[in-house]
Order: structure tokens, then sequence, then C-alpha cells
């Protein structure tokens, strides 16, 4: 099977996971797919299959004779998809010979116009596979899950030489969760991969510092015609507190290394208010810079309306990967071959966001990520081409081939 025969069976799973839910995994239909991969692989010969009770898939190809010594090499996807648009009932539609022109949609009439997606004049010539404009399509990230299990066949059927392969297929990744059960020993590798990312080009070994932070302020009400020097506000002196943070260090205004706050939900009124954020920094001395200054900010609060006016409780979410894979400078250098074997020139790009593989990275799997050849993920304009299934599961086959000694 090609990458992208897998791709179109799998996106007609329905994975979405569900932000809301304390279960894991957050929803049932997860084990759907998980299991179907868990047959597949068993079906390719592929050994120590199984499904986990919170719905991990692991599987290991062992190393072929004379490269036992080898380091194990592992490779991960997620199967959730985001529910940021619907996830069920997916219609895929192969352009093929795609003119690298504006694409109209025929489940929603919407148009794909190449002046707002530049890239898509580069996938002229193409098989381009999108929604019908009714839902998400799911290459975020069936599509690494397909580039992984192809690779797994080449390396089988074809009988190249390697050394242990460790596969594994992970939930929730949509909601934060993707690696927090992890079984990092027992799935048994020395170095891994995450498949999740965008165009095939990309190697990504950096991404941000993160930490949630929730804003309480505790107001005091009284009726407005006699609140002279006795009201305070909650809504006010939040928005104090917003309004101290640096106008232009939000998303709206950031790019490449540039850290962030963003306010993502705000609810209250004059007795109670509450702000949630998110605060992103790539740099560590800056992250933490950042979580100071609303500390700072909330001191000065309640020095001026009294003290516990406004409570901060910041939680740090993950960390820059690149602290654990810079001393396996071998990780980004395999990568970086891997890639030009296959004919390509690597984006080294830093992540605007987090991965399971920062996750990993700290739980002692020194663990960068590739690109899956999807674009315009969690909307009903993801796409991909046929080609770009083909080229990422070569540069997968290529990574085996390089740490086969």
């Amino acid at each position: 099977m090609r990458a992208y025969e897998r791709f179109l069976k799998y996106v007609g799973v329905h994975t979405t996971s569900d932000p809301t839910s304390a279960s894991h995994p957050t929803t049932a239909r997860q084990f759907d797919l998980a299991n179907r991969l868990a047959e597949e692989m068993k079906a390719l010969g592929i050994s120590d299959v199984r499904v986990d009770e919170h719905c991990y898939v692991y599987g290991v190809i062992p190393a072929t004779p004379g490269h036992e010594s080898a380091h194990a090499l592992g490779f991960i996807a997620h199967m959730d998809t985001t529910d940021d648009a619907p996830g069920d009932n997916i219609k895929p539609i192969l352009h093929e010979n795609y003119d690298g022109g504006d694409v109209t949609l025929p489940g929603s009439g919407a148009t794909m116009h190449v002046a707002d997606f530049p890239f898509l004049a580069g996938m002229k010539g193409q098989t381009l596979i999108t929604t019908d404009g009714t839902t998400l399509l799911g290459a975020d990230d069936k599509a690494g899950v397909a580039e992984i299990m192809t690779m797994a066949e080449r390396v089988l059927t074809e009988k190249l030489p390697h050394g242990k392969i460790c596969i594994g297929f992970t939930p929730d990744e949509e909601v934060g969760q993707g690696a927090d059960l992890f079984d990092v020993q027992g799935f048994g590798a020395d170095f891994a991969y995450t498949v999740d990312g965008g165009d095939v080009d990309e190697v990504n070994y950096e991404n941000f510092n993160a930490a949630a932070a929730v804003v309480t302020v505790h107001g005091f009400s009284v009726h407005p015609g006699s609140a002279k020097d006795k009201m305070k506000n909650a809504m006010n002196i939040a928005i104090e507190f917003h309004n101290a943070l640096p106008e232009f260090d939000r998303p709206e205004h950031t790019e490449g290394y540039e850290g962030f706050y963003h306010l993502t939900s705000m609810m209250g009124d004059v007795t109670t208010a509450k702000m949630g954020y998110i605060v992103r920094d790539h740099d560590a001395a800056r992250f933490a810079s950042r979580k100071e200054e609303m500390a700072h900010i909330a001191a000065r609060l309640n020095h001026r309306y009294g003290e516990g006016c406004v409570e901060l409780d910041i939680r740090d979410s993950y960390y820059n990967m690149i602290e654990k894979i810079r001393p396996h400078a071998h990780l980004i250098e395999h990568a970086r071959t891997a890639l030009r074997k296959a004919g390509l020139e690597p984006d080294e790009s830093p992540i605007r966001g987090g991965t399971d593989g920062a996750m990993l990275s700290y739980k002692g799997l020194p663990c960068p990520n590739l690109g899956t050849g999807g674009f315009n993920c969690h909307g009903p304009f993801e796409c991909t081409t046929v080609e770009k299934l083909d080229k990422m599961t070569e540069v997968l086959v290529n990574l085996v081939d390089l740490y086969k000694d």
C-alpha cells in the first residue's frame, strides 16, 4: 500500500478528542482506530503489538541480524483529530494532476484561493487531497500515522537492514495530553521522532516554553449611587491587569522566536472576574521574566486595592525541547541527511506551539519533530498531496537506514 491509500482509510475513522473530558482517552472512539492499527501492524509482521487501557498503540520491529547493537529508533504520531471543525463523515477528494489554481470544495461551495494559500501553486501537477469543505481532513495527524505504517511495511517487505524500530501511536494530542501516559520505558527506543508537522521538509527541534495562567480578581459591590471610595469593580481591575501587559507582546503581533501573552478567556461581574492566559517564549530566561512580570502586576494591584484582591495562578505546561535535543545532535544531523537524500532542503523553523516530542524529551526520550506534508490543519481547507505522503515515507525509510549501524 502507498501512504495515501492508508491515509484515505484512516480518515474514515472518527477520532476527535474532547477537551472537556476527564477520561483517558478523552473519547472512546479513538480505540476504533487504535485497534484497527494494531491488527494491521500484526498483519505486517510487527512484533509485541499492544493497545493499552489508555488507547496508546505500541509495536516493535526487531533489529535484523548484525544490527542488534544499533540505537533503537522510535517513530510516533497521534491518532486523534481536533474538535475545531467536524471530524466525522469525512469525504476526501483527490484532484489528480492539480493545475495549481483556486479550488472550490463541493460540499460547502467555499473556495481555497491561491492568493490566500500560496503554497498551493507549488503543488501543481501533484494529486491534491482536500475535504469536501464540510469537515477537516485529518492529515493532522493521520498523515503521520500513514507514513509511519507505510515505512514499516517497506522495511519489512523489502527486507531492509535496520536496528530495532519502535512504533507508537498516541491519543489526545490535540487536547495536550498525548504524552501524558506514554510508556517511555515500555516503548523501548533510545531516541525517536514525532511525525506531526507541516510540510515534508520541516525539522523541528525548538518549541515554546509554555505556561497557563489564571487571574482571579475579587471586587466589592455596592449600589452605584453610593459607590464613591467603596466599590471595587472586579472587571475594571481585571482590565487594569491586562492593560499593564506589553501591548504588542500578543500573538497577533509576534512571529519567529518572539514570545507572547495570549488572553484566551475572560468572564466576570463587579464582584468577581477571571481571565485565562497562555504564556509562551522560546528563551528560558525570557519565559521566566514573563511570569515574573505577571506576578509583579498582580502585586502592584494588590498594593493598590488590598491584599488578596488579585490572585495569580501560573502553572508550567511544557518546555523547549532543544535543551534535551542539543546533547544528541545526531538526531538533527540524520534528519537533515534523510531529507537531502530525498531531494529536500531542511526547513528548521522553530515551532510556535508545543509538541508531544517536547514532553517526551523531558521524560527521557529525546524526540524532535518531522513534517507530514499537511497544510491548513484544524479546518475545512486542510489538504495534502499523494506525492508529499510518499516523500515523507521515503524520509522515514532513509532515517531507518542511517540508524542501522
